[in-house]
């Protein structure tokens, strides 16, 4: 099958064609809306790359698909099978990936008050997709549909149980994709039945989160409401007493709107030490920089809390996966954040494995270590092309 995966940002559009499983083109346009638009398509050995003003979503996916046909990665929209949509929020109403129609339109509408930075944004491409080609079939996958088999009792916050009913308040998760994916690799990779299969999963990019997956389904995860919660993560705090809000507007006369971007784009890796590029954190913290060393204690103590956490309600863990950039990449973050869990978890890191430098699936663990540890780098467009293809096939049915 022929699949298109987007990924529409509030002032970009980022998109790979996929034929048979394999990803054979990719496209991106940044700074929608500005004078100096930047659009590039990649196909085979050829880049073609412009430098032009881009008004809006519909002229950013006009000029993408003239270049994918200029490219002579497609022809005609029209040999497309289907459009993959990561949609962020998909609130308590989707669990699966689920074909476009106007009815999930509306419903993904009414769900932007979760999202208000991503779903908008998300809604234009599908939109703007439905007038370009109207016949083509889309398809919505969620980052919060894994962590929908969630329990009640790990989804919902203690606050008044009417929040919950009248505004939909409760913990949704997100990088579900992410974590679907590398637990179906990992499986793979120990020869496993991912149902028989009690793994934490973590995803370490620049927003990070860690899934408790049982029996093959997520029963726990980091993120909640928002992406705000859980673990520290590149700008965003996670996890905070939450009477910290209330104390700075009463004694540092901080509004709710300076709070929130505090709390979502200063704080984390980069309130602690001023960057929140993990690569210049740990090369400060080894030139001797105190408050570099300090926030990479503060991450990988609380990326440890987690797996505590999640050690306790999984009763077995069979393996620990790191994914993400960080989590690919960050041999020291690795380390730190295996240490002592041994005596704890029976988890021995093999730290000649872990130095090694390689962009495949591979074990860190050594061969006594109770459990498995995997570095596994995600792809959640292949993860999108595969629900894709699965809601396709199911329509047909």
């Amino acid at each position: 099958m022929k699949i298109l995966v987007l990924n529409s940002g509030s002032s970009s559009i980022k998109c790979q064609y996929f034929i048979d499983k394999k990803s054979v083109a990719s496209a991106l346009v940044e700074r929608i809306g500005e004078e100096e638009s930047y659009s590039v398509v990649k196909y085979k050995e050829q880049t073609l790359s412009t430098t032009a003003p881009v008004s809006d979503h519909q002229q950013a996916l006009e000029i993408l698909f003239s270049m994918l046909k200029e490219s002579n990665a497609i022809s005609s929209i029209d040999e497309l099978d289907a459009v993959g949509h990561r949609v962020v929020h998909g609130g308590a109403h989707f669990s699966e990936p689920t074909l476009i129609t106007q009815e999930v339109v509306e419903t993904i509408r009414s769900l932007i008050p979760l999202a208000p930075l991503h779903n908008p944004a998300n809604l234009k491409g599908i939109e703007v997709i439905s007038k370009i080609a109207p016949n083509l079939a889309q398809v919505a996958v969620f980052d919060t549909a894994f962590h929908q088999t969630m329990p009640e009792h790990a989804a919902l916050y203690p606050l008044p149980y009417e929040l919950y009913e009248r505004s939909d308040i409760r913990r949704y998760g997100f990088h579900g994709t992410s974590h679907a994916y590398v637990a179906k690799k990992a499986a793979e990779m120990m020869g496993e039945d991912l149902n028989k299969l009690n793994l934490i999963t973590l995803h370490l990019g620049n927003g990070a989160s860690a899934c408790a997956i049982k029996s093959g389904k997520s029963i726990d995860t980091s993120m909640g409401l928002t992406p705000l919660e859980g673990l520290m993560m590149g700008t965003r705090c996670g996890d905070i007493d939450p009477a910290i809000i209330p104390f700075l507007s009463h004694n540092h006369n901080m509004d709710i709107d300076a709070i929130d971007k505090m709390l979502n784009k200063e704080s984390g890796l980069k309130g602690i030490c001023g960057t929140n590029d993990m690569r210049e954190v740990v090369m400060q913290a080894e030139k001797g920089d105190t408050l570099s060393a300090l926030a990479l204690e503060m991450y990988s103590y609380r990326i440890k809390k987690y797996i505590g956490a999640y050690s306790a309600i999984l009763g077995r863990v069979d393996a620990i996966v790191f994914t993400g950039g960080i989590g690919e990449h960050a041999v020291k973050v690795r380390e730190m954040v295996c240490e002592g869990l041994e005596e704890s978890i029976g988890l021995k890191l093999d730290t000649v494995k872990n130095k090694i430098t390689s962009t495949q699936n591979r074990s860190i663990h050594k061969l006594k270590s109770k459990i498995q540890l995997f570095v596994i780098p995600t792809n959640e467009e292949l993860e999108i092309v595969l629900q894709t293809e699965k809601s396709i096939k199911d329509m047909t049915l």
